[in-house]
């Protein structure tokens, strides 16, 4: 019963802060030694009969080490120029943790999934963890090089109105256009029509410092 009883305070993950603990104790009953109308000459015979029962225990030691640190969580970043006050700030900075979650949903469209395997979800979650990765490293090289190159604007809205903080979404709206042809006769190859690059795209490789000749050595 002990061990039936540790189980159930391991399952809940209480181990730490509460110990199960069996009380016995004995249920005493009387009936008649026999059968018939009891009187005044009638025997009893006592019955005891063992009842067990399961209590908590708490650990007030574990209870208030553990509370001192309650609804505490580390932040780990490499920037380490900041001082603590600074990261957190940083990372409470609301404008900056609203915009990636408005890509998690509508950049990279987020929906509830039919999966029933935890490894599943963990996994296909940390695919999206990558993509917001990489959106927020092209977002930085292009605002940098912009800061460097002392460009405050470019066309990149539709329209080719201005943007000053140019998002993933379009720099790659910028590049969606583009295209590549193959001239098959009998299947064979004739000609690659490699896509061309206007001057905006031109300007933005280069700021990323990512060759233009690339688009043409792809298959």
């Amino acid at each position: 019963m002990r061990e039936a009883a540790d189980r159930v305070v391991a399952d809940a993950g209480a181990t730490r802060w509460v110990a199960a603990q069996v009380n016995e104790a004995v249920d005493v009953s009387f009936r008649q030694e026999r059968r018939g109308r009891p009187g005044q000459a009638t025997r009893y015979v006592r019955k005891e009969r063992p009842r067990f029962s399961v209590s908590l225990k708490t650990r007030p030691e574990a209870i208030e080490q553990d509370s001192r640190s309650d609804g505490m969580f580390p932040l780990i970043t490499n920037a380490k120029d900041l001082s603590p006050r600074q990261v957190l700030e940083a990372y409470k900075f609301q404008p900056r943790l609203e915009k990636r979650h408005e890509q998690l949903k509508n950049v990279e469209q987020a929906t509830p999934v039919y999966l029933k395997k935890v490894s599943r979800i963990e996994a296909l979650l940390f695919l999206y963890f990558i993509a917001l990765l990489v959106q927020a490293l092209l977002e930085r090289e292009l605002r940098r090089a912009m800061a460097r190159e002392k460009i405050e604007r470019l066309p990149l809205y539709p329209e080719e109105r201005e943007c000053c903080a140019p998002s993933t979404e379009r720099i790659l709206d910028l590049f969606m256009p583009l295209q590549r042809h193959r001239l098959r006769q009998r299947g064979r190859l004739v000609q690659v029509f490699h896509p061309e690059l206007d001057e905006l795209q031109q300007q933005v490789l280069a700021l990323l410092r990512i060759p233009s000749a690339a688009f043409a050595k792809m298959p």
